[in-house]
């Protein structure tokens, strides 16, 4: 029989969050793997747990995971934790994960706190579509495609940022993405929690004399619809009416349909494009 490696995700801020599930399988499993052993040894010494401990952090991620998954494959269960919330979510807990399944080493999940989602439902903003960043990209050149990408992003936007890059960020999103809503989100689930919804002009003015403090979730709104449309609507006046038509009807499309599409593509009637291929 294999062990089994369990993903624990462990309270953000508030003790009070851990759950029943978690506690007991942090108490029973034969190697807890931690992001940071001495963040970990806190909240297990507040529990009461004496479970060994190993550190599994960004740069031993590919090294250790091999020696885990080698000790799952003898039957020794591994529960993963990341700092705080849930293992695989902006931290290397995936790269263990995925090494398990390629060696056919059961992986389960026990869910708890997660910060992207607990900023997300206390945001205001959509919540029905939403993407998550992370941590923007450091490499320049990545980061800039990224921030491309984003341009286009109709879905709200989650992303993650320490406090002293929290100014450069917000500048950054601004010059890139226009003003937008934006919910900032710190000390999520502890005493003195932080959410400040404003736009990114309105963010931009307070730090110019607030000092960021604490490690930040940011909520983004995304392109509405009508800014996209009104985009579509220029992109295609800049091209000519015979032009457009022809685009269409290289695709197949018969006179009449692609009369259609031209006229909604520019938000005007079918008869003012007819009236004017036909003048």
């Amino acid at each position: 029989m294999t062990g089994i490696l369990y993903l624990c995700a462990t309270p953000i801020g508030n003790l009070q969050d851990m759950t029943f599930r978690v506690l007991e399988t942090l108490r029973t499993a034969d190697l807890i793997a931690a992001e940071d052993t001495r963040n970990s040894i806190k909240l297990l010494n507040h529990f009461d747990i004496h479970t060994p401990m190993t550190s599994y952090h960004e740069y031993n991620k590919v090294e250790k995971a091999g020696q885990l998954v080698r000790l799952m494959a003898e039957g020794k269960h591994v529960a993963l934790v990341t700092d705080a919330g849930t293992p695989a979510i902006s931290d290397p807990g995936e790269v263990l994960v995925r090494m398990c399944q390629e060696n056919n080493i059961p992986v389960t999940s026990l869910p708890g706190p997660c910060a992207c989602i607990t900023a997300l439902t206390l945001s205001g903003l959509s919540a029905r579509r939403f993407c998550f960043e992370g941590f923007l990209p450091v490499d320049k050149r990545e980061r800039r495609m990224v921030l491309e990408e984003l341009q286009g992003e109709s879905r709200t936007m989650v992303l993650y940022e320490a406090p002293h890059h929290l100014r450069g960020t917000l500048e950054e999103l601004s010059r890139n993405l226009g003003d937008r809503r934006i919910t900032l989100c710190r000390e999520l689930t502890k005493k003195f929690e932080t959410v400040m919804p404003t736009t990114l002009s309105g963010a931009l003015e307070h730090f110019k004399t607030q000092e960021p403090r604490g490690e930040y979730v940011l909520v983004l709104e995304g392109k509405s619809f009508q800014e996209q449309r009104r985009e579509e609507i220029l992109s295609w006046e800049a091209m000519s009416i015979e032009d457009h038509m022809a685009y269409y009807e290289r695709q197949g499309m018969d006179s009449k349909t692609a009369m259609k599409q031209v006229a909604r593509d520019r938000g005007v009637g079918k008869r003012d494009i007819y009236s004017y291929l036909n003048k």
